[in-house]
């Protein structure tokens, strides 16, 4: 046997138990990831019986282009709805389609998203030579069942400049008890809330005139979330860099969706002999008539390293007697039917 192929054959032992030492924990019946594929920022939402989980296609942002979405009955069997929204659909998009967010609303589906990683002058990351990225925002899609097709709602993004600061990206729509809808967006380390109009076509101008209220709370970077439970608005973000095993998740507590907000404390981290890294930019579901509740979020696989290689989860989310959110512990379990 020659030298080169005794060096190739030590590159395959070294690489294939590397994986082998994930994949051996793992069992026939656990469910993380919910789904094969890269996939992150899940959304995940429950229509009529059925749960969804909207996810961004991770991929390099010139291969960014679509959106799948995925149903289950149980959580645990997933059908894969393909190409639900893609940029042959939004012309005015071009690269970088991902965060979606959905909301029904008088029997249609509007699927929210960021598009084109727009940047603004001024900025380190603005590159005037690549200004083919300056248009673009948060768009908005409509279709009238969850599973699409979708098709662009405004010809034009939703949100297109920036406000306080905050890049127009990583939106989230809450519609409270007394039927308002609020829009949560932000990154930059900065978040905006605002309140969508009759017809999603823009927004309610708060007292003082303006769109949007900076809410952002400390340790805020992107990623906004918010559920209701008994009484108690929980507010949650991502925090570290997306890129790295330094992402995860925060959050706080407060009587009204308006806040003010301060953080309470980290729900979800990697930490040292884990089994994944890099875990963030999350949704909650609660299962239907139950105080049963689950995190969905992303994360990235070991020993992977590449920054858009993540795997879409479930795992439990429990809470203290105070009604503060207990750490999330990841798994290979998952959530089980």
């Amino acid at each position: 046997m020659n030298i080169r192929l005794l060096y190739f054959l030590a590159i395959f032992l070294i690489s294939s138990n590397g994986f082998s030492q994930q994949s051996e924990k793992r069992l026939p019946s656990d469910n993380n990831p919910i789904f094969e594929g890269w996939y992150a920022d899940p959304e995940a939402m429950v229509f009529d019986d059925t749960y969804w989980v909207y996810p961004t296609f991770s991929d390099d942002y010139d291969k960014q282009l679509h959106f799948d979405a995925f149903s289950s009955k149980d959580l645990v069997h997933w059908h894969k709805h393909e190409r639900i929204l893609d940029t042959t659909k939004v012309k005015w998009l071009r690269q970088a389609l991902w965060a979606p967010s959905i909301i029904e609303k008088e029997d249609k589906y509007y699927l929210f998203f960021g598009a084109n990683d727009i940047q603004r002058p001024g900025r380190d990351s603005y590159d005037p030579k690549n200004d083919i990225n300056h248009y673009g925002g948060i768009g908005v899609a409509v279709a009238d069942s969850p599973g699409g097709p979708f098709s662009d709602y405004l010809g034009k993004p939703l949100i297109s400049e920036f406000y306080n600061d905050a890049q127009p990206i990583d939106q989230f729509t809450f519609k409270d008890v007394d039927g308002t809808y609020y829009f949560f967006y932000g990154g930059w380390s900065h978040c905006n809330l605002g309140r969508l109009n009759d017809d999603f076509t823009g927004f309610k101008p708060w007292e003082d005139g303006s769109l949007f209220k900076e809410i952002t709370p400390e340790g805020y970077v992107e990623g906004p979330f918010m559920f209701l439970r008994n009484g108690i608005y929980y507010f949650m973000w991502s925090e570290g860099g997306w890129t790295n095993g330094s992402y995860k998740v925060a959050y706080a507590m407060a009587d009204q969706p308006t806040g003010p907000y301060k953080r309470v404390g980290t729900i979800l981290e990697a930490k040292e002999g884990d089994i994944a890294t890099g875990a963030g930019h999350h949704s909650v579901v609660n299962k239907p008539g139950t105080d049963e509740w689950i995190i969905v979020y992303h994360r990235r696989p070991i020993p992977n390293k590449d920054r858009d290689h993540r795997v879409t989860c479930m795992d439990k989310m429990e809470f203290n007697s105070d009604g503060t959110i207990k750490p999330v512990k990841m798994t290979f379990k998952g959530v089980s039917q």
